[in-house]
């Protein structure tokens, strides 16, 4: 496979975290917030920005809060909310994602928010993960008319998950991306690409900024932080350790 043909996504928590990461030569951001809580919905403003600045597709990231992926009515609707505001705002497309309690997809919420979403492009989160059959669940994700589902095979990384990564590639053929994700680097993207067959790979690409407070308060532990962003020059490292290494 030719690396043109891989697509390097880049989960960004911030719009800094964004432009960084079309600078460094991403193919598509995904936009959210809160990276250490497994992230949730960007706010209206964060989204509007991003579309106005970045050049290059934008997926967001719609999930109401952080935990579990079983949703009750009020999360529902906020979700659905929430696809109405990245429709109206241009976005390229959402990224969703919703089980039942017995981890099995949740097929009747999934469908209101993939009719929500109209014309957007579609990406089913790692939701998709934590369902108790990822093979069952796939079929369940492709009935749905997801163009995509993202995936570590099931597993803490997509390193470790690679062979499950490989088979869902096998089964879903040309009827959706699986795309791999958790724990890529420039230091394994190439090889995980190549043992799983996957086309299309997410990764932060992210680094620790330091706070430019010269003053802290010892008793606020917490409130004035470092942060962590999208590194321009890491997703360059990803991008060139595909073209470099993917034939």
């Amino acid at each position: 496979m030719s690396a043109s043909r891989h697509v390097l996504e880049i989960a960004s928590n911030s719009v800094a975290s964004a432009l960084a990461a079309q600078q460094g030569g991403a193919n598509r951001i995904e936009l959210f917030d809160n990276l250490a809580e497994g992230g949730t919905t960007p706010s209206y403003a964060s989204i509007a920005v991003a579309r106005e600045r970045l050049r290059i597709p934008l997926f967001v990231l719609i999930r109401p809060r952080p935990g579990d992926f079983h949703y009750d009515t009020l999360e529902a609707e906020l979700m659905l909310r929430d696809i109405q505001n990245c429709r109206q705002l241009g976005c390229d497309g959402v990224v969703i994602g919703a089980l039942d309690a017995h981890g099995e997809i949740d097929i009747p919420l999934c469908q209101q928010l993939v009719s929500a979403a109209g014309p957007l492009g579609i990406t089913f989160h790692r939701a998709f993960d934590a369902a108790r059959d990822l093979p069952a669940a796939l079929e369940q994700v492709i009935a749905l008319g997801c163009e995509r589902v993202l995936s570590s095979g099931g597993q803490a990384s997509a390193e470790a998950g690679s062979a499950m990564l490989a088979q869902l590639v096998a089964q879903a053929g040309q009827r959706l991306s699986v795309m791999a994700g958790a724990g890529i680097t420039p230091g394994n993207i190439a090889n995980i690409a190549t043992v799983t067959g996957c086309h299309e790979l997410h990764a932060s690409a992210k680094s620790v900024r330091a706070s430019g407070m010269r003053y802290r308060n010892a008793n606020l532990r917490g409130l004035e932080n470092d942060w962590t962003q999208t590194d321009a020059d890491t997703v360059a490292a990803l991008r060139a350790a595909l073209n470099g290494s993917i034939r």
